[in-house]
C-alpha cells in the first residue's frame, strides 16, 4: 500500500464527502468564470491541505458537516492565494502548467481569485463557528502579510533566516495550522487540544516549505519549477541564506543582492545554486527541516497508538520525503 493510500485510509468516505461539496462549491453560470475554474481544476493535486484537516478532525472523533466546510473553506481560501501570487510574481508557470494570467490575464486571474476568497468566507459561515470564521479569516490577513513581508524583504540588503522563518510562519505554516486548528474547532475539543492541534500543522508546514524550496535547487520536470526559479522572482531561499552567512563569500554575496534586485544573469544564479549545493546548504535545509519533524513527532507520540496517529505519521513522513 502507497503512502497516499495509507493516509487516507482512516477517512475514505469523508474524503469523497468533501470533493463533492468542494466540486458543489465551484459551479458557476458565468462562462468565463467557469472556464477559469475548469482550467484551475484541472490540476488538482493530491488535497493535502483537507486531508490533513479530516485527519485531525477525526483525531478527536466523528467528523461532522463543519469539518468538510471547513475544509472546503481553507481549500478555496489556499487556491485563491496561488491564483493572486502568480498574478504578483509575474509568473507563468506552476507545477508544471501555466498559470491562470498566462492563459487568460491578470485581470481575470485577480477576479477569479476574489471570486474563490469570497466562496471560501461562504463556506466559513456554514460552519456555524465563529472560531472557524475567525481562523479563516485570520488566515486571509497572514497570507496577504506574508506576501508583503517576502516582497518588502526582496529589498533588504540582509540574508536573515528569521526573515524567512517569518515569512514562512505568515503562509505555509499559517496555512497548515489554520487547517489543524480549524479540524479541532470543528469537533469542539477544547482550547488545550486546539492548540497542540495548530502547533502540530505549524510543524508541518515549516518542513512542507523548507522541502518546497529545496527542490528548486533541483533541475526537475516532475516538479514543475525550474532551476532558481525563487531567485529569478529575487527570493533567497534556507539553503542559500545559510551559506551566504557562513561562509561570507564576497562574490556570492554580490550575485546575492543582484539576484535581489532582479538584475543576475541566469549565469549567476546557476553559480549561486552550484555554490550552495557544494557548501553544504541543502544538507543544513534537510538537518533543519528534519528538527521541526521530530518536534511534529514528538506532538503525534503524546497521543494513544491509532490507524489516525499512524495516518498522520505517514503523513509526516510524506511531507518530508516526497520527491515532487
Amino acid at each position: 500500500m502507497d503512502s497516499i493510500t495509507c493516509i487516507k485510509k482512516p477517512i475514505t468516505t469523508e474524503l469523497e464527502d468533501f470533493r463533492d461539496l468542494f466540486d458543489s462549491s465551484l459551479s458557476s453560470s458565468n462562462a468565463l468564470l467557469d472556464s477559469v475554474i475548469a482550467y484551475i481544476r484541472q490540476r488538482n493535486g493530491k488535497m493535502m491541505r483537507p486531508i490533513l484537516v479530516l485527519l485531525v478532525a477525526r483525531l478527536y472523533g466523528a467528523i461532522r458537516p463543519s469539518t468538510l466546510h471547513a475544509a472546503v473553506a481553507l481549500e478555496l481560501l489556499h487556491t485563491a492565494s496561488l491564483v493572486h501570487d502568480d498574478v504578483v510574481d509575474e509568473s507563468t508557470e506552476r507545477r508544471g502548467q501555466l498559470s491562470v494570467n498566462a492563459v487568460f490575464n491578470n485581470k481575470v486571474s485577480v477576479l477569479t481569485g476574489d471570486y474563490l476568497l469570497a466562496t471560501s468566507l461562504v463556506h466559513a459561515g456554514l460552519t456555524k463557528s465563529h472560531d472557524i470564521i475567525q481562523v479563516v479569516s485570520s488566515l486571509g490577513q497572514d497570507l496577504a502579510e506574508g506576501e508583503l513581508l517576502q516582497l518588502s524583504n526582496v529589498s533588504n540588503h540582509s540574508f536573515s533566516e528569521k526573515v524567512y522563518f517569518d515569512v514562512i510562519r505568515k503562509k505555509t505554516a499559517a496555512l497548515f495550522a489554520a487547517c489543524t486548528k480549524a479540524a479541532a474547532y470543528s469537533v469542539e475539543v477544547g482550547e488545550e487540544n486546539t492548540e497542540f492541534a495548530r502547533l502540530l500543522g505549524e510543524y508541518i508546514g515549516i518542513c512542507f516549505q523548507i522541502k518546497d524550496d529545496i527542490f528548486d535547487y533541483f533541475d526537475s520536470k516532475e516538479i514543475g519549477k525550474p532551476t532558481g526559479n525563487d531567485m529569478l522572482e529575487g527570493k533567497l531561499t534556507l539553503p542559500a541564506l545559510y551559506v551566504l552567512n557562513a561562509t561570507q563569500d564576497a562574490r556570492m554575496r554580490e550575485i546575492a543582492f543582484k539576484i535581489k534586485e532582479g538584475t543576475a544573469s541566469m549565469e549567476e544564479i546557476a553559480c549561486l545554486i552550484a555554490f550552495t549545493k557544494e557548501n553544504g546548504g541543502i544538507e543544513y535545509a534537510i538537518q533543519t527541516m528534519n528538527a521541526y519533524k521530530q518536534k511534529a513527532l514528538d506532538l503525534l507520540r503524546l497521543l494513544p497508538d491509532s490507524e489516525v496517529r499512524a495516518a498522520l505519521e505517514t503523513y509526516l513522513d510524506y511531507v518530508v520525503d516526497r520527491e515532487k
